[in-house]
C-alpha cells in the first residue's frame, strides 16, 4: 500500500491546499520584472505556454510505449511483465497510463522534475505508479549518500527512499535535479502576460489610454468626487467609448498615454509566441504561429519537431524508466523501454511508398511489416521477404565469371 493509493479522491484533489509547500523556485520569488506573478501554475494561463505544455505532454503520453527484450538476435515485447501493463495500460486504479504519463510530462516541462510513488507487491514487482506534485517534494541528502524524498500530503510529512520514488529530472545543474523552465523563462513569460493584461485593461477602460480633465477653478472635495464619479460612470469601461462628453464651467480635456500602435503592441504580442517556442524547443507553427510556415516546409518542420523537440524527451524518459523501474536481473536480461514514433515520422503517401518499396526490394521489410506500419491487418503469406536476383556479392564475382565461361562452350568444343 502506498501513500497516495490509500487516499480518497477528495484528498487527492488540488483544491484543499493552494501552494502547499512552495518549490525552491517559488522561494526565490515568483514576481517578474513586468509585475506579473509567474509560477508553474499561473504561467499556464498564458495561451502559448499552455499550448506548449499540452502539446509535448500529449504527444509523449499518446505514443505507444513498449517494454522490449533482446533474445536470440530478436527483439520481443515483454507483455507479461508487470511494469509493461503499468506504463502501457493502467498507471494505478484511478488513472490510465496515458493520463499518468501526461501528468508526469507536464510536471517535467514546468517544474523541471516529475515524481511518482512506486507501489510494489509481495514479490517486489511494481504494480502501481502514483504521480506526486513537485511542490510537495523536497530532496534530502544524508551523510551515507542516501537520498530521501520528503513529501507533504495534507500537511503530514512522509519520508521515502529513492527505491520508493520514480524521479525523472530535466536539464539541471547537477544531473539530479532539473531547472524549472517556468522559473528560467520568468521574464519572457511575465512580459507576455503583462501585455495580455494591458490589452484587457485597455479595452476594458473603453479603449482610452487615459485622459486629464482640467477645471479652470478650484473644486471642493465634494465637487471633485462628484465630477470624478460622473465621468467614470459615463465614459469608463468597455462599451463606453465614443460617447458624447459634455464639459461645463470652462473645463478642457487632454488625452495622455502612448497608443498601442506607437508602442508596437500587436507586434510585441506576436513576438512572444516564438519566444515561448524557444524556451520549450518547439517550432513556432506548433504554437499556432503560421507566419513563416507554408505547404512546402510544414512537413519538414513536423519531422524537425519529432527529432529536435520530442526525441530528446523520449530518450530521457526511456533511460530513466530502465534505470529506476527494472530490476537488476531484468537489466542483465537486456530489457529496455522504447517509444514508437513511426506514426509521427510519416511523410506524404508518395514518400512513404518510395521508402517502403526500397525497404522491400532489399529484403529489409516484408509485406506484413509494411502493413503494420500503416496500421493495416496482416495478410496470409505476407511475412516472406524477397531479394532481387540480379545482384551478387563482390566476393563471388570471379565464381560468376567462371560459370559464364563454362556455359559459353559449344557442344562441338565439348566433344559432343
Amino acid at each position: 500500500m502506498g501513500i497516495f493509493s490509500g487516499l480518497s479522491i477528495k484528498n487527492l484533489s488540488l483544491t484543499d491546499e493552494k501552494a502547499w509547500y512552495p518549490s525552491l523556485w517559488n522561494l526565490v520569488g515568483s514576481m517578474s520584472l513586468s509585475g506579473e506573478k509567474v509560477t508553474e501554475s499561473t504561467a499556464l494561463t498564458y495561451a502559448a505556454v499552455w499550448c506548449a505544455v499540452n502539446l509535448i505532454s500529449g504527444t509523449v503520453s499518446t505514443l505507444p510505449l513498449h517494454l522490449l527484450r533482446k533474445e536470440q538476435n530478436k527483439t520481443i515485447t515483454a507483455k507479461k511483465n508487470r511494469i509493461y501493463r503499468v506504463l502501457h495500460d493502467e498507471f494505478n486504479p484511478m488513472m490510465t497510463a496515458e493520463t499518468g504519463r501526461a501528468v508526469m510530462m507536464a510536471h517535467l516541462l514546468t517544474w523541471g522534475n516529475c515524481y511518482a510513488e512506486k507501489v510494489v507487491n509481495n514479490m517486489g514487482e511494481i504494480i502501481e505508479l502514483w504521480p506526486i506534485s513537485p511542490d510537495r517534494v523536497e530532496i534530502e541528502s544524508l551523510d551515507n549518500q542516501q537520498i530521501i524524498y520528503r513529501i507533504t500530503v495534507n500537511r503530514q510529512p512522509y519520508r521515502l527512499t529513492r527505491e520508493r520514488i520514480l524521479h525523472i529530472p530535466g536539464l539541471g545543474f547537477d544531473g539530479f535535479q532539473g531547472y524549472s523552465v517556468i522559473a528560467m523563462a520568468r521574464k519572457s513569460i511575465g512580459l507576455a502576460m503583462a501585455m495580455e493584461t494591458f490589452g484587457a485593461l485597455y479595452f476594458g477602460s473603453g479603449t482610452h489610454p487615459g485622459v486629464v480633465v482640467k477645471h479652470p477653478g478650484q473644486l471642493s472635495a465634494q465637487g471633485h468626487d462628484n465630477l470624478k464619479k460622473s465621468l467614470s460612470e459615463t465614459h469608463s469601461g468597455l462599451g463606453q467609448s465614443h460617447k458624447l462628453m459634455l464639459l461645463e464651467e470652462g473645463m478642457t480635456i487632454e488625452k495622455i498615454g502612448i497608443p498601442p500602435e506607437d508602442s508596437q503592441f500587436l507586434e510585441s504580442r506576436q513576438f512572444q509566441i516564438p519566444e515561448v517556442a524557444r524556451w520549450f524547443n518547439l517550432p513556432p507553427h506548433k504554437l499556432k504561429d503560421l507566419t513563416r510556415s507554408s505547404f512546402s516546409n510544414i512537413e519538414s518542420e513536423q519531422i524537425s519537431f519529432v527529432t529536435d523537440s520530442i526525441l530528446p524527451w523520449l530518450i530521457r524518459l526511456e533511460q530513466n524508466y530502465a534505470l529506476q523501474l527494472l530490476s537488476s536481473i531484468e537489466k542483465k536480461q537486456e530489457f529496455f523501454f522504447r517509444h514508437n514514433v513511426d506514426g509521427l515520422m510519416r511523410g506524404n503517401a508518395k514518400d512513404r511508398g518510395e521508402y517502403y518499396r526500397t525497404m522491400f526490394n532489399i529484403g529489409a521489410m516484408s509485406i506484413n511489416d509494411i502493413r503494420e506500419k500503416e496500421d493495416w491487418d496482416p495478410v496470409e503469406g505476407g511475412d516472406e521477404r524477397f531479394i532481387p536476383l540480379n545482384m551478387i556479392p563482390l566476393s563471388r564475382f570471379n565464381e560468376y565469371l567462371d560459370r559464364q565461361k563454362k556455359s559459353a562452350i559449344t557442344p562441338k568444343e565439348a566433344g559432343v
